[in-house]
């Protein structure tokens, strides 16, 4: 039951631990010592070790580590037409701590453009990725992404003030995303969503109340996009998922199983996998499983902690496979961390050699399940 295309039985997220020379690196940009493009032949530099690191280990597939990001999310939305960073009073509320104070708001009409730094940054990686012998993971935040968490505030009413033609064209840029990777030579790509995790949080769903926009609906209109988004995908292109309940220095934001948006997600939207959070209790149980269409589509069971360093036990992460098993078929699981391990520069509260001892298990976890 060997997995020879992406998502691979042990595969990854797509954050990892920012190296010490990449946050030198950048501090140093910050006071001026030096230019934008020595920071890019330090990133470069590090990329390529990380890239021949995770082939070493026995990944199939490699990420950048994001290395290049400050943020999972707004790095790449901010760089879309239409976007802008701004720097509102209050970060983004983790339990027990606050992001910095950047969000990103719609300005003008959406579109993606030829020219979106995150083209040239996959086509780094995926030379080194050639030369490496592993698959090119490329990871971006979902369409849902750019309008959960701001909500109507954060897009323009003089732009859309109708949200019916902000919709359509936030599904027709990530559509032109889709073929500018694929152009560039991407052939797996990850839409990265907290949204669906806090669909399931009752805390959320009020939060977003409070702050004026209705929930109701959101997840079949978030599918909408999703899948107009993938409709022309070509064959040879996987794209997969990834359901986080938030990742900022270790802790988290909501809580809740996936049972009010299982059926949606996993058998309504077009993805060729789901990367699913599963390392705590506030995932919920494997029931919503069942809703995965018998097939050729694959949930990621993220059991492993990407959160803190100490190492699970083999035959604790083997029993969870086989209860996820009960209600999907172990053809269609494969094992990875439930996360990234740096969603944000900061990274989580673990070490670089903790996070590869990590990765290194669900290689070797794989490898006894499902066969070498």
């Amino acid at each position: 039951m060997q997995q020879t295309k992406a998502p691979f039985r042990a595969d990854e997220v797509g954050s990892l631990l920012r190296p010490a020379k990449i946050k030198e690196a950048r501090a140093k940009l910050e006071k001026g010592e030096i230019s934008a493009d020595d920071l890019r032949k330090i990133e470069d530099l590090e990329i390529e070790k990380v890239v021949h690191k995770q082939a070493s280990i026995g990944l199939k597939l490699a990420t950048d580590g994001e290395f290049r990001r400050s943020w999972w999310h707004f790095d790449f939305l901010a760089k879309l037409t239409g976007c802008e960073l701004f720097h509102p009073d209050t970060g983004i509320q983790f339990t027990g701590v606050q992001t910095r104070h950047d969000a990103v708001r719609v300005i003008g009409k959406l579109d993606f453009p030829d020219d979106h730094p995150m083209l040239d940054h996959f086509r780094f990686l995926k030379k080194v990725a050639d030369q490496a012998h592993v698959t090119a993971k490329m990871t971006i935040p979902s369409p849902a992404v750019l309008h959960f968490r701001g909500g109507r505030k954060s897009i323009s009413k003089d732009v859309y003030p109708d949200l019916d033609a902000f919709y359509e064209d936030l599904g027709r840029t990530y559509r032109k995303a889709v073929k500018a990777f694929y152009d560039a030579g991407c052939r797996y790509l990850q839409f990265d969503d907290t949204v669906w995790a806090y669909l399931c949080s009752q805390d959320e769903l009020q939060k977003a109340r409070e702050r004026g926009d209705n929930p109701d609906g959101l997840q079949q209109i978030y599918a909408r996009i999703i899948n107009y988004a993938l409709a022309e995908k070509p064959a040879d292109m996987v794209v997969t998922t990834h359901v986080c309940r938030g990742n900022f220095r270790s802790t988290w934001i909501s809580s809740g199983g996936y049972e009010p948006v299982a059926e949606t997600l996993l058998a309504g939207t077009n993805y060729d996998g789901y990367f699913l959070e599963y390392d705590s209790d506030r995932a919920g149980g494997f029931e919503p499983l069942r809703f995965l269409p018998k097939g050729n589509k694959v949930v990621v069971v993220g059991v492993i902690t990407s959160k803190f360093g100490e190492l699970e036990k083999k035959d604790d992460i083997k029993r969870r496979l086989q209860e996820a098993a009960k209600f999907a078929p172990l053809e269609q699981l494969a094992l990875s961390p439930q996360c990234g391990f740096a969603s944000t520069e900061e990274g989580n509260i673990l070490s670089e050699e903790e996070q590869w001892a990590k990765l290194s298990l669900a290689v070797e976890i794989a490898k006894e399940v499902w066969g070498n």
